[in-house]
Formats: C-alpha cells, sequence, structure tokens
C-alpha cells in the first residue's frame, strides 16, 4: 500500500473549529473521504490515516465511523482527554476499534510550553502502550526540549512526530530546530512525519528549495526506516493548490533513494508504525 500517514476529515462548523482564522477560507467546507478520493488518486496512493483536527471525543467516534465504512481510512489516530481521572477505561474502549491506531493532543496550542511533561498529562501517556496505541506529537519548533524529555519518560512508547515539528520556514529558521530534531531522532522509538511543511513556508511565495535544508535534516537523523510521508490535506490547502503539487516536493527530494527506501517512505513505515495490514 501507498499510505498518506496524515490527513484530516471534518464536517465544517464554524464554532467547533474556532481554529480556522480569516486567512483560512479554502477550509471553511465539508472535506470528506469522497473528496480526498481524487487527490490520493493524483499521487497514487491507496490509503490514508484519518488524524484528529479537534479535541472531542465525538470527532473521534465520527472518525471511528468514516473509517469503518471507507476501506481507504486504514488507521484513525483521534483523542482523548489523557487527563481524565478514567483514561485507561476510555483507552479501553477506544482500542476495541480495529481501526483507532493512535491517539493526538494538539499540545502546540497549550499556553504552557511544559503542558506535555505534567503529572496529569504524562500519566495518560503512561497507559497508552498497555492497549497497543501509539502517540502523535503535535508541536512547534520551541517544543523539542520538552518532547525529548517525554520520550525519554516512555522509552517503551513508539512516538511520532508530527510536520516535522513545525519549524519556522518562512523565516529561514534552521539551527535550534535542527539540534533538536536530531536530540529526537536519536531515540529509536521516535518516528518522523514528512508532513506539513509547506504551511510552515510563506503561503503565496514558497519556493521547493525552501524545504531542502529541513528534509535534509529529517532524512540524515532518521533515516529510512523511520519517516513516513503525510500530506496534511486540506490544510496543505492553504499554501497549494492540490494535493500532487505539495506530495512533489517530497517525491522530487526523494527522487534518489532506492526503491525499498522510497517505499517505506510512503506507505511501508506508517503500515509498520499504526499496524496497518494489506486489505
Amino acid at each position: 500500500m501507498r499510505i498518506d500517514a496524515h490527513q484530516h476529515f471534518w464536517r465544517y462548523d464554524p464554532e467547533l473549529y474556532g481554529w480556522m482564522d480569516e486567512r483560512m477560507g479554502v477550509l471553511k467546507r465539508d472535506y470528506l473521504p469522497t473528496d480526498l478520493a481524487s487527490e490520493l488518486a493524483s499521487f497514487g496512493m491507496t490509503a490514508s490515516v484519518a488524524v484528529q483536527a479537534r479535541q472531542d471525543d465525538e470527532e473521534t467516534q465520527w472518525l471511528l465511523e468514516l473509517a469503518a465504512e471507507q476501506p481507504s481510512i486504514a488507521a484513525v489516530v483521534g483523542w482523548t482527554d489523557l487527563r481524565a481521572d478514567d483514561v485507561d477505561e476510555r483507552l479501553e474502549r477506544l482500542a476495541r476499534h480495529p481501526r483507532l491506531k493512535g491517539v493526538r493532543h494538539v499540545l502546540q496550542d497549550e499556553p504552557d510550553d511544559g503542558f506535555m511533561l505534567r503529572e496529569d498529562f504524562t500519566r495518560g501517556i503512561g497507559c497508552l502502550a498497555r492497549h497497543g496505541l501509539t502517540y502523535d506529537i503535535l508541536i512547534y519548533a520551541r517544543h523539542l526540549p520538552a518532547a525529548v524529555e517525554l520520550v525519554d519518560r516512555f522509552p517503551n512508547q513508539p512516538f511520532v512526530v508530527d510536520h516535522i515539528a513545525k519549524p519556522r520556514i518562512a523565516d529561514a529558521e534552521l539551527e535550534a530546530w535542527a539540534e533538536g530534531m536530531r536530540r529526537l531522532a536519536e531515540r529509536p522509538h521516535v518516528a518522523c512525519k514528512v508532513s506539513g511543511m509547506i504551511t510552515e513556508a510563506r503561503w503565496d511565495g514558497w519556493s521547493p528549495r525552501d524545504f531542502t535544508p529541513y528534509l535534509d535534516v529529517v532524512f540524515e537523523a532518521f533515516g529510512e526506516d523511520r519517516l513516513m510521508f503525510g500530506s496534511d490535506w486540506p490544510v496543505c490547502l492553504l499554501a497549494c493548490d492540490g494535493y500532487a503539487t505539495m506530495a512533489n516536493i517530497v517525491d522530487e527530494y526523494a527522487g534518489g533513494l532506492a526503491v525499498d527506501a522510497k517505499q517505506k517512505l510512503f506507505g511501508a513505515n506508517a503500515a509498520a508504525f499504526y499496524g496497518i495490514e494489506s486489505p
């Protein structure tokens, strides 16, 4: 399978998706599996991982219902309150769903940069492994030191950092981010999604070469076994005219890879990380 390791669905409601500001008009409509199908086909992808876009249990259940109806949704990364007193029971219920493979919290939006290290949150992280669930780390570059500390506390928990930790590509900031990513990559239980870069660049003025220094870092640091391509569709449409335009940035960079390494990047690594079986 060729798997897009990171995309989103929603039925747009301004009250539920308040993170979509005035610049994000293209996102303010429904995005559903029927919309994604042609986009996946435009780049030869056969399946995807649907990732939560708002923090409530209702959306997670809706994504699982979509996945039950759509074989192309190979996995769901949902949300539940990892700080809840009954977190273990919540995770047990979620893990009964065969397509629920992991959870995520929007750490990047928490006012406290150390939120991920709080005792109530890490207690929830500590429950994931026994339910066979992964964790997606959604952060900005400034959170990388805390992320390193988090993953060090849980050496048996599979983690993946989303969107290469959102470096400030528009401002060409590289060194501090690169140091943090290299430290994360030293931990063998941490993988990285090659996703989300395009919206960290200048939305109306990026060039493919803007991403090369950042791709150089993650490809060297994580190697061919811990990188997975993700589109971040439809959020990527903020900065491009279509799925293939964004995906070609990664595809062209990876053009020199061996066939096996490219297969890992565009599907095999995501399948291994999320426990996705071929249909």
